[in-house]
């Protein structure tokens, strides 16, 4: 695949619907968590913005995500890489709340009943009667746990799965070359819930190689972050959506008798 030569300012100021699935979905990507065998064309076309079939050819191959997408784009009468579409399963927003209910339930019961015991199921589908919606956290705390996708090859350390899994969010502090400095709130687990920490820095990929996945940060912005690297700079109203989704899902996921967290946590 050739594609036009890199630009530092090639990253588009507005993303479209695959673009902006691409930001987050290449983090766990390149480690072999999901979707195909083809992080380094996904980093050059986000990078390059360049969109089109070949890349909504790899976001459908995201098996994980692609029916999240399919069922908030049908409540919302959407494609599913409609721009609007993938923002709110990324970071939430006003439509993700219809997206729930009875019509999430049957299409997590297509999706995940033949891989649990009816008792698992049950307790999955709890997370939607108390709230959840098909927003990426509510797979990454209601979901992963139930369905064995912590116990595949994710690593020895469950609680840093769920909260680099998800996605976050931070303040940049300085940038030292490829990598930014970030002021962010990691998940603790207290015996019983998910919460969200205090406030600490850390370190996440700009670039490699001249690619990035963001918009062009600088000290002060704010930011959302996936596994280790920065997806893309935060106007106030998404920073809003992200903080709202992540606590409606984790109190939706905490609410339950049988919280899948504590499967993997107690």
């Amino acid at each position: 695949m050739t594609l036009a030569a890199h630009r530092p300012d090639a990253v588009p100021h507005r993303a479209d619907g695959a673009i902006l699935f691409g930001r987050y979905a290449f983090p766990p990507n390149e480690k072999g968590y999901c979707g195909p065998d083809r992080a380094g064309e996904l980093l050059e076309r986000v990078s390059e913005g360049a969109s089109g079939p070949a890349l909504a050819e790899v976001a459908r191959a995201f098996a994980g995500a692609w029916p999240y997408l399919e069922r908030i784009g049908e409540c919302l009468g959407r494609a599913p890489l409609d721009l609007a579409v993938v923002s709110t399963y990324w970071l939430g927003g006003p439509a993700l709340a219809r997206c729930g209910g009875a019509a999430f339930a049957r299409s997590l019961e297509e999706r995940f009943r033949p891989r649990l015991s009816r008792q698992e199921f049950e307790r999955l589908e709890d997370g939607v009667r108390n709230g959840g919606t098909p927003h990426h956290s509510f797979h990454v705390f209601g979901v992963y746990p139930w369905v064995g996708l912590m116990r595949g090859g994710m690593g020895d350390a469950p609680l840093e799965v769920l909260d680099r899994c998800r996605i976050r969010w931070g303040r940049v502090v300085s940038l030292d070359g490829e990598v930014a400095v970030v002021r962010s709130r990691h998940l603790e687990w207290d015996g019983r819930r998910l919460r969200l920490g205090p406030r600490t820095l850390e370190t996440a990929q700009l670039r490699r190689d001249g690619h990035r996945l963001s918009r062009p940060v600088e000290p002060g912005d704010w930011v959302s972050l996936h596994w280790d690297w920065v997806c893309d700079r935060l106007d106030p109203r998404e920073m809003s959506w992200l903080v709202q989704s992540t606590s409606t899902e984790l109190d939706a996921v905490s609410s339950c008798r049988y919280s899948a967290p504590a499967t993997v946590l107690s």
